[in-house]
């Protein structure tokens, strides 16, 4: 059996790689070149989408006396992430670039290229566990796992995949690779996202796009025009931080409005909501499930938040219920869910599938 090990250059792929020997597969390590961060202004040396983490990756391979390759996806990687990126802040989202890269990049053209290659196995760093060979769990490291990233995989992806990481914990993973003498044992973990670096991401944004972002107006629920705002990519739905606008009381972003080039605030209480709108789903093992056989699940409207009780229905107004469209109703209402973001249903530790808030 033949795995290919993807190898950002991190302690959790490179202990992935050992326990993927030990396990008895024939591994060859890749490290992904996704993005040339200087074409943005920004310094090479990144813990991800780097040149040191090529190195790193590198070295462990050479410790483990396994081949180290670079696959370079970076043409890919700008058309199906950053371009996405860019495109949903302009749009007024809250985008999530790594769910994107898992679905395009990591399961998508590395996973075709390896069983093009004869590999049976991809095998990456990541906490979450497949159970049966083909049903998301999530691991046991509560505080790491990372199947909220995962939702859009397919049964058929799962079974070329393995996450030896799964049931183990962060520091379990770190004294493995201490033990073996790997470079990345205490290395830092990577932050935030992978190719955005000094200035933050509406900064990345205005130099990718080779223009700055266009001044507007805050307003109030009823349209009162209340300051002004440095550009809608500034600003995401929930925020009170960094606003530059005194009001005399706490306020928050609770709507983008692109085609206005508005931003709402309002007082805390009215960034809640008890229903959203989601589409483009993906139900994990049944691609065509009718959503009257599924009403109830938990549901995370973002990364490391508790999935909250819910309903699940289809559009009231539609002939047949959509497979990849649908409402969520919560058992109470929850904070600031931002368009762009991920709604990924789960029931206990199994991941049902997922999909993109509209509304």
């Amino acid at each position: 059996m033949k795995a290919l090990i993807a190898m950002s250059g991190g302690v959790d792929s490179s202990v992935a790689a050992l326990l993927t020997m030990r396990a008895g597969y024939e591994c060859v390590g890749v490290t992904m070149k996704l993005f040339e961060n200087e074409d943005a202004g920004e310094p090479q040396d990144r813990p991800c989408c780097s040149l040191s983490g090529a190195a790193d990756a590198a070295r462990v391979c050479a410790d483990l006396k396994i081949p180290h390759y670079v696959f370079d996806f970076t043409e890919e990687f700008r058309q199906e992430v950053i371009e996405r990126f860019a495109g949903a802040y302009e749009r007024g989202e809250t985008p999530n670039p790594c769910i994107d890269c898992n679905e395009f990049l990591k399961f998508g053209r590395l996973l075709d290229r390896a069983r093009q290659m004869g590999f049976d196995k991809v095998v990456t760093g990541h906490y979450a566990v497949i159970k049966d060979g083909c049903r998301l769990m999530r691991a046991a490291d509560t505080a790491k796992d990372q199947t909220y990233f995962l939702y859009s995989m397919t049964p058929d992806q799962l079974r070329h995949v393995d996450f030896p990481l799964g049931a183990l914990t962060k520091p379990e993973v770190r004294a493995i690779a201490a033990e073996a003498g790997f470079v990345t044992a205490k290395k830092a973990e990577s932050q935030d996202i992978c190719f955005v670096t000094k200035g933050g991401y509406a900064a990345f944004i205005e130099g990718y796009r080779g223009k700055a972002a266009v001044p507007g107006s805050f307003v109030d629920t009823e349209g009162h025009r209340l300051g002004e705002h440095r550009g809608i990519m500034h600003y995401t739905v929930g925020q009170r931080k960094g606003l530059g606008v005194a009001l005399g009381r706490p306020v928050f972003v609770k709507e983008i409005r692109p085609e206005t080039n508005e931003v709402v605030l309002t007082d805390e209480a009215e960034i809640f909501s008890e229903r959203i709108e989601v589409a483009n789903i993906n139900w994990i093992g049944a691609e065509d499930r009718p959503l009257s056989r599924l009403s109830r699940a938990e549901v995370a409207i973002r990364y490391g938040a508790v999935p909250a009780p819910a309903t699940i229905c289809a559009d009231p107004g539609a002939p047949e219920p959509d497979a990849g469209r649908a409402y969520i109703v919560f058992d109470a209402p929850v904070r600031a869910p931002a368009k762009g973001q991920a709604a990924v249903f789960y029931i206990g530790n199994e991941v049902l599938g997922g999909g993109r808030i509209i509304g």
